[in-house]
């Protein structure tokens, strides 16, 4: 698809699947659905992937209401206590910024590049969104074991997103216990060494292996889309969405 070559790829985009309903007149369309679930776990972010998903699935569209709403608040008390800190950046600027999509952290970091708080995404998050900083507020979504439930009552393959951002690895035994199918080996930030963990832990484990950009934005994601996969690694999960 386009310079990058992607042959196979699934919007995943978090907590909502708007771009579907885009999409189903676009000449170019996913191979199949997909969604990122954003849970909170033992003081962990864990993202959870949905892939294969019945996107009209009751049960599905209101979990992802559900965090929506807490994205929302999370934003709106970000917003309060950066004013406190000084910066003058306002809940109306941080939605401009989402351009009507889901709301989320780097939309308030967004703001304050605009605005001249910060030079760059990174600055933005290590001096004012980093844990203990003045724009820190702990997130409120459901939890994994719940999103795992509801991707598989949607017919979906549940998959953890880019594991080397954990804190604690030891979750992903607990959660495949509780039906997490695949591990996102193949991340951009993981070096060779994560990689090989990772690919060790997902054959230990009975995990298939997925790949992901963790493209949000060409502003500040200038690699662009995709990872390159060896064919023989991400065959099992393909045929799993087949």
């Amino acid at each position: 698809m386009g310079k990058r070559g992607v042959g196979i790829f699934s919007i995943t985009d978090h907590d909502t699947l708007a771009a579907y309903d885009v999409l189903e007149s676009a000449p170019i369309r996913p191979a199949f659905v997909g969604i990122e679930v954003n849970t909170t776990y033992r003081e962990n972010e864990v993202h959870v992937l949905g892939y294969r998903l019945d996107r009209k699935n009751a049960a599905l569209q209101a979990a992802l209401e559900n965090n929506r709403a807490a994205r929302r608040l999370r934003v709106a008390k970000i917003v309060r206590q950066i004013q406190a800190a000084g910066y003058e950046v306002t809940m109306e600027q941080v939605e401009a910024e989402s351009r009507g999509g889901v709301l989320g952290r780097p939309h308030v970091g967004r703001a304050l590049i605009r605005h001249g708080h910060v030079s760059d995404i990174e600055s933005a998050f290590r001096n004012v969104l980093f844990r203990g900083g003045p724009g820190y507020v702990p997130s409120t979504h459901m939890g994994p074991h719940e999103a795992i439930a509801v991707i598989r009552a949607a017919g979906g393959i549940a998959v953890l997103a880019h594991p080397g951002r954990l804190r604690d690895h030891s979750i992903v035994g607990e959660l495949v216990e509780e039906g997490l199918a695949g591990l996102e080996v193949f991340y951009p930030r993981h070096d060779a060494s994560a990689t090989h963990y990772f690919r060790a832990m997902a054959k230990r484990l009975n995990l298939l292996m997925t790949g992901g950009s963790d493209f949000h934005d060409a502003r500040y994601h200038r690699r662009g889309v995709g990872m390159e996969v060896d064919a023989a690694d991400i065959q099992p999960f393909l045929d799993a969405v087949a």
